[in-house]
């Protein structure tokens, strides 16, 4: 069987992701009509070669977008993607700027009271799950890959270590919108979006040691200094858009 161990929390959610991208794609073009049955968890597990826990939580994040339902005892339907609309955030712009920093100040109020529970309340597996979703997203910056998935599995580990079940799902509801187009728009025209983070896996590393330790309110503190320094690249780019 190919390695997806459910302990390898960031694979776990980077292949999620993956059969996610897929089925929403399906559902949006018309492939899975309003009320349509989608594949089965084993004819998935099959086609894409995980475990049943990878495609529970590709299932989720649809969920969590207004875009497929459960029916017990029958399977899961595809839903109206124009009617997914309506589900919560969908009035965020993220094809603009100004829309990605209100998203960031809303992270803002809940990932830094998450990562001081998380100092609190982590156990040892919690722990683990959370430096491997950083060790994973080095590896990408390092080769030069997208981090967009392995960012959003560090963030979401810590939630899960924050024992408040509200801010995983609050993570994984909002995920859609995490993160932004290639091109932003500011003001009358586009501008190139910012490049990742070079320091994100540092600022990361602050966040983990003071986990580790504890310590609730240095890791508080290096939640907000790393979110902030989000928001000031993107606010400089508001500012100063590099056309």
């Amino acid at each position: 069987m190919p390695q997806d161990s459910e302990n390898f929390h960031g694979s776990v959610l980077t292949r999620a992701a993956t059969i996610a991208s897929d089925l929403r794609l399906a559902i949006e073009t018309g492939q899975f009509k309003p009320g349509a049955r989608l594949p089965s968890e084993a004819e998935l597990t099959r086609q894409y070669a995980v475990s049943r826990t990878v495609v529970r939580e590709a299932f989720s994040q649809l969920r969590a977008e207004a875009l497929i339902e459960a029916k017990k005892g029958s399977g899961v339907y595809a839903l109206d993607p124009a009617k997914a609309n309506t589900k919560p955030f969908s009035g965020l712009n993220m094809a603009r700027l100004s829309g990605v920093i209100e998203l960031f100040e809303m992270r803002s109020a809940f990932e830094i009271r998450a990562a001081g529970l998380a100092a609190k309340r982590r156990s040892g597996a919690q722990i683990d799950a959370i430096v491997t979703a950083n060790a994973g997203l080095a590896k990408l910056l390092e080769a030069g890959q997208s981090t967009r998935d392995a960012d959003f599995a560090f963030h979401h580990a810590i939630a899960e270590a924050s024992q408040n079940m509200l801010f995983p799902e609050l993570l994984t509801l909002i995920r859609p919108s995490l993160t932004p187009r290639v091109e932003l728009e500011a003001g009358d025209g586009p501008v190139q979006a910012y490049v990742p983070n070079p320091s994100i896996v540092i600022e990361h590393e602050r966040i983990i040691d003071a986990i580790i330790v504890g310590d609730s309110e240095a890791a508080e503190r290096a939640m907000k200094d790393h979110l902030e320094d989000s928001l000031d690249r993107y606010r400089a780019l508001l500012r100063h858009p590099a056309k």
